[in-house]
């Protein structure tokens, strides 16, 4: 159980960083916002890839990280377009 959640503050981290470094420009958002977005997508990514089947495969699970990482970018998006409403 503790492995599941240090594992998944470190998929959440190295996928919220990608999702960032994916898109142009800068983002105002905290490092731990990105953790956030990051943890969180990559928990909703494993258990679409679970319903789809596609999770537990030979190897490296490229089409859940995938997934794992289109939704980080969908996140981050959202995050800062919220925060971006707020300011105004």
């Amino acid at each position: 159980m503790i492995g599941s959640i240090v594992s998944a503050i470190v998929i959440g981290a190295i996928i919220g960083a990608l999702a960032r470094l994916i898109i142009p420009g800068r983002q105002s958002l905290s490092i731990g916002l990105t953790l956030i977005v990051g943890i969180v997508a990559a928990l909703i990514g494993t258990l679409i890839a679970a319903l789809l089947g596609i999770a537990n495969t030979r190897g490296i699970d490229w089409w859940e990280h995938i997934l794992q990482l289109a939704l980080a970018v969908v996140g981050v998006l959202l995050v800062v377009q919220m925060r971006a409403g707020k300011a105004r």
